[in-house]
């Protein structure tokens, strides 16, 4: 397959140079969502359309296209759509047992709890931000920033200023937790089944990812309101089924977790099975309870609907525009211009501008890209590549991977459409974080960026 996309290297043609202004176009607008009141799926979407008929067009159009099988393109369009299929039913599975725990009243009786405490809004900021970090690596970043950023949501009753910010810190630590997990995020569970990066060599990144979320966080603290969450009028009462709901939202996490480790099955399959457990659950609970006389107290397929479709929509389009771009060799030419040995930066440079592409084009189809080069970054000599000249040595034998999914992990932090984390996160906090209130504290999340590099680089080199 990489000797056809090399022979149909089409990033000069003019259907290719179409198919990539189309795309910045697309994320233009979603850029100024909040201005234009555009919902982010339908540019990405439309894009999507427009963009994989030019690539037909450029492939029929190509004078070695009679070499290629009629249905190349519908199964690299598959291919791509494949992809999508694996986020878009790990997402749905998270959403709707979030929207069913929600359902129990057990995120404003949390609420109500931090607001009895008498927390502060900045320190429900340091909470939130704190519990992402930690649950991320085994709940994965996605789910995290659900959980955190809907409790965030419920404390900040419509105080913007404040839930932007949680928000932005909620996803900058999801990512960082997930950075050194093979479990929590999507890119790291890519390096961890392509065999880049052994289970235990993640745990080398743990400092510089606590450090990437520390340093935003205290230069945010300070921007924070520093007052109080609204009272509660009235005690909430969490309803009957609320921690059965929870355990099996947990029993999830760990089924996915347990496929993929042990039986080496993709973690999407872990998730759907869990959706069955609640599905189970709902049956039995629906037939005792109409024996009594009572309402249908649980409604699976109600949770289900309530998923941000917006979302799933965006995330769609974004890897099939991605796709698209990719089979015109655009992310290949990218990805050999930056690792190729005699050009003009090394893989270190390489490895910190990737972490920055993946907050613009998105982590997942970044990193895939860098998997599909497999470029030779960490050589047997222990000289990290690219800074050869300067002396450095590193005991670590997968410094260079590890820097790149790092980089590519927390570097998503850097734009609210950088990271599954922060895309969904807009969907569930639509009108309140976005990606101009998420860009307000760039400065901040790209201080964190970089002192992690240096700690990366000071404790493993």
């Amino acid at each position: 397959m990489l000797a056809e996309i090399e022979r149909f290297d089409l990033t000069g043609s003019t259907p290719g140079f179409i198919a990539l202004g189309v795309f910045v176009l697309a994320y233009v607008l979603v850029v100024f969502e909040e201005r234009l009141h555009l919902r982010k799926s339908k540019p990405v979407v439309f894009a999507t359309g427009v963009i994989w008929i030019l690539v037909a067009f450029a492939y029929s159009s190509h004078p070695d296209a009679a070499t290629l099988p009629r249905d190349h393109l519908e199964e690299r369009i598959l291919h791509h759509t494949g992809e999508y299929g694996q986020l878009f039913l790990f997402l749905m599975v998270a959403m709707t047992y979030i929207s069913a725990i929600a359902a129990h009243n057990v995120f404003l009786w949390l609420n109500g709890w931090l607001v009895s405490r008498g927390f502060t809004l900045r320190a429900v900021f340091w909470v939130t931000g704190l519990l992402s970090f930690c649950i991320s690596p085994v709940a994965d970043n996605l789910t995290t920033a659900l959980l955190m950023g809907t409790v965030a949501i419920s404390v900040g009753k419509g105080n913007i200023k404040f839930i932007a910010a949680a928000c932005t810190n909620i996803v900058v630590a999801a990512n960082a937790g997930g950075a050194f997990s093979p479990f929590g995020d999507i890119t790291t569970l890519m390096v961890w089944q392509a065999g880049k990066v052994e289970t235990a060599q993640f745990f080398w990144l743990v400092v510089p990812s606590l450090v990437n979320w520390l340093v935003p966080a205290v230069i945010m603290h300070f921007m924070i309101p520093n007052g109080h969450p609204e009272p509660m009028h009235k005690e909430v009462e969490l309803q009957r089924g609320w921690l059965t709901v929870i355990l099996l939202f947990i029993a999830t996490i760990a089924t996915a977790v347990i496929f993929h480790a042990k039986l080496h099955l993709p973690p999407f399959l872990g998730m759907t099975t869990g959706l069955g457990y609640f599905m189970i659950y709902g049956f039995f609970r629906t037939r005792r309870h109409r024996k009594k006389g009572d309402r249908e107290p649980v409604d699976v397929f109600r949770n289900v609907a309530e998923v941000e479709w917006d979302t799933m929509l965006f995330f769609f389009g974004v890897i099939l525009c991605v796709g698209g771009l990719q089979e015109l060799m655009y992310l290949h030419k990218a990805s050999e211009w930056l690792y190729d040995p005699n050009g003009p930066i090394g893989a270190t440079a390489a490895n910190i501008v990737i972490g920055v592409l993946s907050a613009i084009i998105d982590n997942v189809p970044v990193m895939f890209a860098v998997l599909g080069m497999d470029p030779s970054m960490d050589p047997a000599n222990p000289v990290v590549h690219g800074v050869a000249d300067s002396g450095l040595h590193t005991p670590v034998a997968n410094f260079q991977w590890l820097l790149v999914t790092l980089t590519a992990g927390v570097g998503g932090s850097l734009l609210s459409v950088g990271s599954a984390a922060g895309v969904a996160l807009m969907g569930t906090a639509h009108g309140y974080y976005t990606f101009g209130r998420h860009l307000k504290f760039l400065p901040a999340i790209a201080a964190g960026y970089c002192a992690a590099i240096v700690v990366h680089w000071a404790l493993n080199s």
